[in-house]
Parts: C-alpha cells; sequence; structure tokens
C-alpha cells in the first residue's frame, strides 16, 4: 500500500461549507472508514443533535468539538486511491484557527478549497483561498458543494463557479486549469461515484481529480535540511533529536553540522517508527542518534546540514507578508514572535518596504508606515538571536512562516531573500 506515491491534503474553506463532511464522505468511499465506523459515528451524532453531522464527526474526534460541531484541531487521517496515497490535513474554518491552517498548509503539497452552492463565495472562502497562495501552495482543488440542498441546480453551480473564479484569479490563481467540482459530500454525489443528478458535469470526479494532482519533486539533489522538532536524552544511545528531512539525504555515519549553534558531530543511526533505516529522505520523520554533540548544543528550531555546505544562518531577511489579523497596525520595529519552520525567535520589522494590492498582487505604496489586517507587504526582518532559515524560493519548508503575538497568529509569510551572517 505504501509504496504509492505520497500526497499531503489540506481541505480548507468557509467553516459551515461542509469540509469535514467532504472529508468523512471521502475516507468512507475509499474504504479508510468502515461501515461500522460509520455507524458508531452516526449514533453518536445523533446523541448530540447532529444527525447530518456522522462523516464531520470522523475528522472531529474531540469530545468538545462534537458537541460544538465545529473543527478545532488539526488531525490526520490517511486514504489511498488509484493512484496515490495521501494524508489529510484537515485545517479548521474558524478565524481563531488560521494558525492551524499556516501550519498545515506549510505542510501541503495540494490543497482543497471548499466552497458551498447553497451559500456561495464567504470573505473566509477568499482568505482561506488568499493564504495558500501566499504560503506557496501549488496546486488545488475546487469543490463546490452542497448540490443537494440546491437540487443539484446547474445555474447554482455556474454562479458559485464563476463568483470563485472571478475573485481567484486577480491572486494568480489559473482558474480555468483547476478542476471545479460540484458535489454533495453528504450524499456522496461526484466524490467517488460520478452523479446521475448532475449530468450536466463533464469533468472529473473529486477522486479522479485527486489522481490528476502531480507528486511534488523530492528535493534529495540538494544539500541536507532538517530541522529540529525535539531533543531526547536516551540511556546508551545519548542524544536523540527527532525531526523531518526537507532536503537531502541523512545516513549512519555521515558527518553533521548544528546551525545556527555551528557544532559538529557524526549521525549513529536513524529510525523510524521504530525501524532502523539505512538512510532518511525528504518527507521521512526519524529520530537519530549523534555522537559528538551533546544535548546543550542543539535544541528545538536548530538545522542539522552538511558541514560541507551548511544551512545559512541569517542576519536579515526581505519577506512577503499577510496581514491576518492585528487589533491595531503594525509599524516599523514591531518585534512578534516567528514560527518559522521549527523555530521560534522574536524578530523585529525593520522597514516596510512596499504595500500589494491582495487582489492583484501590483505594487499598491511604496514605504508605507505601517500595515493593518489584510495588507499584504514586502518587508525586511531582523531576527533577534542567530537562527537558520533559507528563502522559499530554494528550500519552501525553511522559507515560510508565521508571526505571533498577543496569543493570535497576526501575519503569515515566505522569505524571499537572506543576508547570510558573516562567521
Amino acid at each position: 500500500m505504501a509504496d504509492k506515491p505520497h500526497l499531503n491534503l489540506i481541505f480548507t474553506g468557509h467553516v459551515d461549507h461542509g469540509k469535514s463532511t467532504l472529508v468523512g464522505r471521502l475516507l468512507y468511499d475509499t474504504g479508510a472508514l468502515s461501515e461500522n465506523d460509520l455507524r458508531k459515528l452516526k449514533e453518536e451524532a445523533e446523541k448530540v443533535g447532529k444527525a447530518t453531522f456522522e462523516f464531520a464527526f470522523a475528522m472531529d474526534q474531540l469530545k468538545e468539538e462534537r458537541e460544538r460541531g465545529v473543527t478545532i484541531d488539526i488531525a490526520h487521517k490517511d486514504f489511498h486511491t488509484q493512484k496515490y496515497y495521501f494524508t489529510i490535513i484537515d485545517a479548521p474554518g474558524h478565524k481563531d484557527f488560521v494558525k492551524n491552517m499556516i501550519t498545515g498548509a506549510s505542510q501541503a503539497d495540494a490543497a482543497v478549497l471548499v466552497c458551498s452552492a447553497k451559500d456561495g463565495v464567504q470573505a473566509q472562502t477568499i482568505e482561506h483561498a488568499f493564504l495558500l497562495k501566499v504560503l506557496g501552495v501549488q496546486q488545488f482543488i475546487f469543490a463546490i458543494n452542497k448540490m443537494d440542498a440546491v437540487n443539484f441546480d446547474s445555474a447554482k453551480y455556474e454562479e458559485t463557479k464563476n463568483a470563485l473564479h472571478t475573485k481567484l484569479k486577480p491572486m494568480g490563481y489559473p482558474v480555468d486549469k483547476i478542476a471545479t467540482i460540484p458535489v454533495s459530500a453528504y450524499t456522496g454525489d461526484n466524490v467517488a461515484k460520478r452523479s446521475e443528478k448532475m449530468a450536466f458535469y463533464t469533468g472529473p470526479t473529486f477522486i479522479e481529480a485527486l489522481d490528476a494532482l502531480n507528486i511534488p519533486k523530492k528535493a534529495t539533489d540538494k544539500p541536507l535540511h532538517l530541522p529540529i522538532q525535539e531533543v531526547f536524552t536516551i540511556t546508551g544511545q545519548g542524544t536523540v533529536p527527532v525531526g523531518r528531512v526537507e532536503s537531502g539525504i541523512m545516513k549512519p555515519n555521515q558527518k553533521v553540522i548544528i546551525m545556527p549553534e555551528g557544532s559538529i558531530g557524526e549521525v549513529k543511526s536513524i529510525e523510524m517508527h521504530h525501524q532502523q533505516l539505512e538512510q532518511a529522505v525528504p518527507g521521512d520523520n526519524v529520530g537519530f542518534a549523534l555522537k559528538g554533540i551533546d544535548k546543550k548544543s542543539i535544541r528545538r528550531g536548530s538545522v542539522v546540514g552538511e558541514p560541507a555546505n551548511p544551512p545559512t544562518v541569517v542576519e536579515e531577511f526581505t519577506a512577503q507578508i499577510v496581514v491576518l489579523n492585528h487589533p491595531t497596525a503594525i509599524g516599523k520595529n514591531y518585534t512578534p514572535v516567528f514560527h518559522l519552520h521549527t523555530a521560534q525567535v522574536a524578530c523585529a520589522i525593520t522597514e516596510i518596504l512596499e504595500k500589494k494590492d491582495p487582489k492583484t498582487g501590483q505594487t499598491m505604496q511604496k514605504n508605507p508606515d505601517f500595515l493593518k489586517t489584510g495588507d499584504v507587504a514586502i518587508v525586511k526582518i531582523k531576527p533577534s538571536r542567530a537562527i537558520s532559515c533559507e528563502k522559499y524560493s530554494e528550500y519552501p519548508a525553511l522559507g515560510r512562516f508565521a508571526m505571533r503575538d498577543m496569543g493570535q497568529t497576526v501575519a503569515a509569510g515566505i522569505i524571499l531573500d537572506v543576508v547570510p551572517r558573516k562567521a
């Protein structure tokens, strides 16, 4: 099974447009959710008075969420199609949960944007679409959901599709090339099986559209970059960091350098799912024992690389950001906490170079004094301490970030350029 190529898929869109139901339906139709599982979920849905929510329940496993009928946490679920093996990153639709969406989008190979034919395009639909673009997601499927609620009417589908395309085209979405599929997640029409009720639609079913996605090229030809998530000290093994290989290949007995600390050591062994690996490649979440490196010289946010081609340590960087929600305004010297790959570091905005039109991406204003919610800008940023990160165009996973302040995500962005720190 798992030798099929793997893709991470994120579902986004307005909170009430049926994302979770579509995910549940997909899991059920591909056999990842059994009849038995579904029956249990149905009973539980009825218990809390949410009779049509059983598919959504497949994703919303926290009890609190079930009672409120909303999605909070990011749940991971796997399913297989004819061609691929997918992991679903479920991104919540609520405003406070945009942070989770950013985390999710940064791992996604493709995104499904769900829009209800009943309610049409909402502000949140557009916000999510814009975020996906700013965060560098490259492949999309548009699902026009709840067709059952509009009696499978072709005019309603066309209207919703046109409204969505009109809003998304100026953002740089190649709308004519993106499958825009009328579906009913609840009844299953056009998800796995072609719908007899929608003969007007001749494009792919949802699952066919998934199989038409492309596999992103694995960056095995680039130098090793592995951001550290956690560091353990294990008796008999010493220092054992855990993280996901983002580029390059890691092998036992390989010499590695830890940045920004600059310490050099050797990989003794690599383990994934309790099995020893001969090598770890991009996408692998691994634990590895290090020789010659103590726990003090490596931490969450450090990046493991090759001594001959070490990860960049930056003095400052230029980035494109989108301001998601800030109660007042962001000006020069604003210093929120940046979540950059696995690192968390306070960084100051030293210059606001330009403001862009979120609808077209054109320059709107040079050197504005401040930014407010909804603004897209190019800014210069200076970290408060040494940190390793890269240009988004070269190493996507090490060039994306979220900015957090006052317990919320205030902005997100990608690194356009870096000024390396002088050794």
